[in-house]
Formats: structure tokens, sequence, C-alpha cells
């Protein structure tokens, strides 16, 4: 299966490996595999050839306080109401609150989809076999 790499990597794994085994200085690395010394540096200095996340270490909102989405988390846990009947109950509370900020919100804490109810759908049923020409 092949590596899937992001858009600025400039390394594969197998290059980073070579980089990790190789006694050769980082100026000889860098002029082999084309790319910048501190590239090499980097790399040398890690333990697995695997990259690093990219992004913040704890995602957080930008609109919204800590409080707001504890408001908005304890409102859906307790109601279990669809998102945008979430929006208009609680945009008097909160009035800066869109539906795109809460829906990050709601997916940040992992409850953006609602439990699925038991008896609410009908059950499955197979089409009738027809012949061809019908």
């Amino acid at each position: 299966m092949g590596q899937v790499l992001h858009g600025c990597a400039t390394t594969t794994e197998a290059v980073r490996r070579a980089i990790q085994n190789s006694q050769e200085s980082l100026r000889a690395l860098a002029k082999r595999y084309g790319v910048n010394q501190k590239t090499v540096a980097k790399w040398k200095q890690r333990k697995t050839v695997a990259d690093l996340p990219t992004g913040p270490k704890d995602a957080k909102s930008t609109v919204l306080s800590v409080e707001e989405e504890a408001i908005i988390v304890a409102f859906r846990r307790h109601t279990l109401l669809p998102l945008d009947d979430c929006l208009y109950a609680l945009q008097p509370t909160i009035p800066h609150l869109t539906r795109s900020s809460l829906h990050r919100c709601l997916q940040r804490h992992g409850i953006s989809r609602l439990p699925e109810v038991e008896g609410s759908k009908p059950s499955k049923k197979k089409f009738k076999a027809y012949p061809i020409g019908y």
C-alpha cells in the first residue's frame, strides 16, 4: 500500500529511515536527498520516521468561550434536539452563536450525531424480483 504524504512533506519514510541510519554529514545527506540541512538534522534527532500531526495540540474554539461550550454540550446532552433546534434555543443565551460554530463545537465533543432511536425507522424489505422486460 502506498504512503500518504501531506502537501508540505519533502521526504518519505524510506528517506527518513535512510537519514537516521546514515553516518554521513548533514550537508552530504541534504545534497543527496535534495532537502534542507535543517530537515536532515530534524530527522536525525527523531526516534521514529512518522510525521508529527500538524495543527494545534488541543483543539479549541476561537468564537466560543469554555463556559459557552459547556452550556452547549450540557444542553445537547440533556435535550437531544437536532442541530437547528439547538441553535434556535441557544441563540437568546449566546447571541453570537452561528450554525457552523455550534456544529464545530458538537463535533469537537463527539455529540454531533444524535443516537439512533429504536423503532423509529421501518424495517428494510427486499425488492420483489421481476422478470426482464416486465
